[in-house]
């Protein structure tokens, strides 16, 4: 499934973020791709173990921390460290599908990549071009998002950035290890989530049928969960 997750980061975050990123080192974007994706990919890279990629990183993360719409969506078990990538003068990245297993450098930690993220940080207003295609079983869908708003899909879909032809496009991007491997399972569990909070605010927390819809829920997560 395919989830917007508004809101990750605020005004104030935001312009923080973007004169950082203005006054950072960019290297070239392949510095962390894998043999298809180097093919395939024309763009900039916020240095991984640079002091301004640590600290937005952490924004971001504190950012998801608060979003109980990722909670529920992703159901997170481990979050690659945040990159940031920068698309301008017909920057673009071609259609790839991402690496199952990815490794953060110089250290021990991996994850699989269940879910793909993209958090926008420059307005659309101010670039051309820089559309997310993410291609599924439902058909080729296009994201744009305004600066703040992410996107989360599954890692196993094949997606590309259009070509950037005016201004610059910034976005953090990473990845995701759920709880709950199989796609399918985390879209019948984030349904129910969401019905069971929607009954919740008719009903109220104590009714009944909310405490086993409820009940019904964590046993599907005990059932389906790596943890």
């Amino acid at each position: 499934m395919m989830i917007a997750i508004p809101g990750v980061l605020d005004a104030a975050q935001l312009a923080q973020a973007r004169a950082m990123l203005d006054a950072a080192p960019w290297e070239d974007g392949n510095a962390t791709s894998g043999s298809q994706s180097a093919l395939a990919k024309r763009n900039q890279q916020l240095p991984e173990g640079s002091a301004a990629a640590r600290e937005l990183g952490q924004m971001v993360l504190d950012g998801l921390g608060r979003s109980a719409l990722f909670i529920s969506a992703a159901l997170p078990l481990k979050v690659f460290p945040p990159l940031f990538n920068r698309y301008a003068g017909g920057g673009r990245f071609d259609t790839h599908v991402d690496n199952a297993i990815r490794y953060q450098r110089g250290s021990d930690f991996r994850i699989r990549s269940d879910l793909s993220a993209t958090l926008f940080l420059s307005d659309p207003a101010d670039y051309d071009g820089g559309a997310l295609v993410v291609e599924d079983t439902y058909g080729t869908h296009e994201v744009k998002l305004p600066a703040g708003d992410m996107i989360l899909y599954p890692a196993s879909s094949l997606h590309h950035v259009t070509s950037v032809t005016r201004g610059a496009r910034t976005a953090s991007f990473f990845w995701i290890q759920s709880m709950v491997r199989d796609d399918g399972q985390r879209r019948t569990l984030f349904d129910l989530d969401t019905a069971v909070q929607a009954l919740a605010g008719e009903l109220g927390q104590e009714h009944k049928e909310v405490i086993r819809l409820t009940g019904i829920y964590h046993n599907l997560l005990r059932r389906w969960a790596e943890a």
